[in-house]
């Protein structure tokens, strides 16, 4: 997030609301928003709007093994904290990206960038084109091959006037489908561009180890990355070691990186959302096996961890806890938008319609 803008007098009060609270409190703004459900979209705030677009519905496989959604390329946009939305763009409009989930979406000065992402028919395609729209109804593609290997999973932030993209994979993972088609491939390289049409890799292999689903936030003049995974499952369940990660890792220039910690505080997880909100990183949601984490972390430096909440989005069970889903702070306030609960437990013929269309409002604590 390039800047904080005004949304208005109602997010005035919101902000206000929050800087004053003593408490913790999630509030549902939206339980069902006009947008499909749907996981593996973004969100971002430009000129003082909500701009949400992409992300993956799944679809019911009727029987089926391989699970089966819709992809979207939609732009919709809120001017009341989400409350409201209007369409701006539909999926199949002429002259921009196509239609794709896991991708990343940033602001960069006057502009919002689409980066990456997949989609997934018989075999998922993988995308390394840069796209770029001031208004999200007319786009400019900037590249249709950026540097880096197509890839979905990664993650992007603008740091310092230039964006960076760290990680991600590309293939599918075996516990979706199968053993058939190529072994998914994990990336721990870091690019970064000062237009979105021209990259230069900072560094091909990173000291953490590759992963996807990872978060990285900006605070104090550094990049933190935080969790993500290497794999979906393992072998043999329930007593094998996940392939999740807990560790944090910070650099300013995307080359050289610090261990902050090996274990943060919370549970090892891909899926998560973590953002800067008073002066602390604040860390939620993400998947787990045998259940999805209730909880909410904060920390001021990356290392020493604070457990400030064991409900978010006022969760009453961990069948309530979202994994890709999209989550942004501005100012002392955190939104969030959608996002997925489904399980491993594909035969269940409910599945698919755990993936939600809500968005909420979160006041963290004031230290």
């Amino acid at each position: 997030m390039d800047q904080m803008r005004p949304m208005g007098l109602m997010v005035v009060a919101a902000l206000l609301t929050a800087s004053c609270s003593n408490e913790s409190e999630w509030t549902e703004l939206n339980a069902d928003a006009p947008w499909a459900a749907r996981a593996g979209l973004h969100t971002v705030e430009l000129g003082g709007r909500f701009y949400l677009m992409g992300g993956r519905t799944p679809l019911d496989p009727m029987g089926g093994i391989i699970p089966i959604s819709d992809f979207w390329a939609d732009v919709w946009v809120s001017d009341d904290e989400g409350v409201t939305w209007e369409q701006i763009l539909e999926s199949d409009a002429p002259g921009h990206w196509a239609p794709r989930a896991y991708f990343q979406a940033v602001v960069k000065g006057d502009a919002m960038y689409v980066l990456g992402g997949q989609d997934f028919g018989t075999a998922s395609n993988f995308f390394n084109d840069v796209w770029s729209s001031k208004d999200g109804v007319e786009w400019t593609e900037l590249t249709a091959a950026a540097g880096w290997t197509p890839r979905a999973g990664l993650r992007a932030v603008t740091f310092r006037d230039e964006i960076y993209i760290f990680g991600g994979s590309q293939f599918d993972d075996e516990a979706i489908i199968g053993p058939a088609g190529p072994a998914r491939i994990y990336f721990n390289d870091v690019w970064k561009s000062k237009d979105g049409a021209t990259w230069e890799e900072m560094t091909p292999n990173a000291p953490w180890a590759p992963r996807a689903g990872a978060v990285v936030v900006v605070k104090d003049d550094y990049m933190y990355l935080l969790g993500g995974e290497e794999g979906f499952l393992c072998e043999p369940l329930p007593d094998c070691e996940l392939p999740y990660f807990n560790d944090v890792w910070r650099s300013q220039d995307g080359a050289s990186w610090e261990l902050v910690t090996e274990s943060a505080g919370w549970s090892p997880r891909p899926g998560h959302q973590c953002a800067v909100s008073l002066d602390h990183i604040v860390c939620w949601g993400g998947f787990g096996l045998p259940e999805n984490p209730m909880d909410v972390w904060v920390s001021q430096n990356g290392r020493d961890w604070d457990q400030v909440s064991d409900s978010p989005w006022n969760a009453a069970s961990p069948d309530d806890i979202k994994y890709d889903f999209e989550g942004i702070a501005l100012g002392d306030v955190i939104y969030t938008f959608g996002g997925d609960r489904e399980t491993f437990n594909i035969p269940d013929p409910t599945n698919y319609l755990r993936v939600d269309n809500d968005v909420w409002r979160y006041a963290l604590p004031t230290p």
